[in-house]
């Protein structure tokens, strides 16, 4: 049994500070941490302590992005970055925030009976300005990716997607219809990973809403539980039945995200 975590720290150097990073390994001792939004570069940060090995793959901009990963079973290799053949396929370019190829935002993890994939979508932007990368690009060419390495082994792919997924997934959906996180092309965006067999693994266990893995600073907003669900867990169809249990830990501060998890039997 596995239990796998992932969680955007927003910085993770500022979670440590508050003393919020060994809270969370004393409370949740996850066999694979998936960390998104690091901020930071290997060499910046110890995290390899706890019987974990870590990867990072930071954003060639500094205090920028990236992703990472904690585990105690060394995986068998480790992907960073989209492939070549798929950014030219899916003319995933440079737009005017920069290159997203070197933002540190895909991480694959090849382990003995799966893929594990680490991801920190793109950001829409309040003005929209990066929704076309969005729908055009970068949804397209994540899936392609999870499709060619499911052809191998069965795939689980976590992270921040930034987007919710459907009206029970935020706590305000008609003021939000048509703004970043929920605009009809980041939402089909989903929708296509779902039409290509994958899982919501939450939406296995839970319905309804009121389940919210981000909230706004303003308002008092995460008292409230005015939020928004866009960090998940997605598996393969085949993976079904060793699905265990898939959660959101609202309780554990550090963040303006919380950890989410899964518990597979693999």
């Amino acid at each position: 049994m596995l239990k796998i975590y992932s969680w955007n720290v927003n910085g993770i150097r500022a979670v440590i500070k508050k003393g919020a990073w060994d809270s969370f390994l004393e409370q949740t001792n996850p066999d694979i941490i998936c960390l998104q939004e690091i901020k930071a570069k290997q060499e910046q940060i110890n995290l390899a302590e706890n019987n974990y090995f870590d990867h990072f793959y930071s954003a060639e901009k500094a205090g920028y992005s990236g992703v990472a990963i904690l585990t105690k079973t060394k995986p068998l290799k480790i992907i960073d970055g989209l492939p070549e053949d798929i950014i030219k396929s899916f003319e995933l370019i440079e737009d005017n925030f920069g290159n997203p190829n070197q933002e540190g935002r895909v991480m694959a993890a090849e382990y003995q009976n799966f893929w594990l994939v680490n991801v920190y979508t793109p950001n829409a932007k309040d003005d929209l300005s990066r929704l076309e990368l969005r729908y055009k690009h970068w949804d397209p060419a994540f899936l392609a990716y999870l499709l060619r390495l499911e052809k191998t082994k069965p795939v689980i792919a976590c992270g921040d997607l930034n987007v919710a997924h459907t009206p029970d997934d935020l706590a305000n959906p008609k003021p939000n219809i048509g703004k970043k996180g929920f605009t009809d092309q980041e939402r089909a965006g989903f929708q296509a990973f779902i039409e290509a067999g994958f899982i919501d693994t939450f939406r296995l266990f839970y319905q309804g809403n009121g389940y919210y893995t981000w909230w706004s600073h303003f308002a008092h907003a995460r008292e409230r539980n005015v939020g928004w669900r866009i960090d998940y867990f997605i598996a393969s169809d085949t993976l079904r039945q060793n699905i265990l249990d898939a959660a959101i830990h609202p309780a554990i501060v550090g963040s303006d995200h919380c950890p989410i998890s899964l518990t597979v039997n693999l």
